[in-house]
């Protein structure tokens, strides 16, 4: 049986964060339902310290997602979670952003002036692609 799945990444400020990569990879960012975010507290399951205000929207403080425009049969949704530690190390796992050799450099210092890092340089025989890290230091390559 085949399983679908997501990707999760934690984060300090995950609305920041989502924010970040629905621009980096063209997605969206879902919205969430402020009237089930206000029943959901006025019924106890939830208080107002789970909350925030996000572009003047009321949002789960803990996290929120972006998905592919043409939905998740397209692509799967990233969750971006809140954690309470900083990154610390390098990351075990990468998504790398296919943008086309032409696009490379341009997409790169687009992702820069919102951010980024840029880490490394790699080729490997014709390919050759950046490796950025995103605000939060999360590694990423562009091909």
């Amino acid at each position: 049986m085949a399983y679908d799945f997501q990707v999760v990444i934690d984060t300090n400020d995950p609305h920041a964060l989502a924010d970040w990569w629905a621009d980096a990879l063209g997605w969206q960012v879902e919205p969430q339902d402020e009237t089930f975010i206000r029943q959901m507290i006025e019924k106890g399951y939830a208080t107002d310290d789970d909350t925030t205000t996000h572009r003047g929207a009321l949002v789960w403080k803990s996290g929120t997602a972006i998905r592919h425009p043409d939905g998740l049969e397209r692509a799967p949704r990233v969750l971006f979670q809140q954690v309470p530690e900083p990154k610390t190390v390098k990351n075990r796992v990468h998504l790398d952003i296919r943008v086309g050799a032409d696009n490379i450099e341009s997409v790169v210092e687009k992702l820069t002036a919102k951010g980024a890092k840029v880490l490394h340089r790699g080729r490997q025989g014709p390919n050759w692609w950046i490796t950025i890290a995103d605000p939060e230091g999360n590694e990423l390559c562009i091909t």
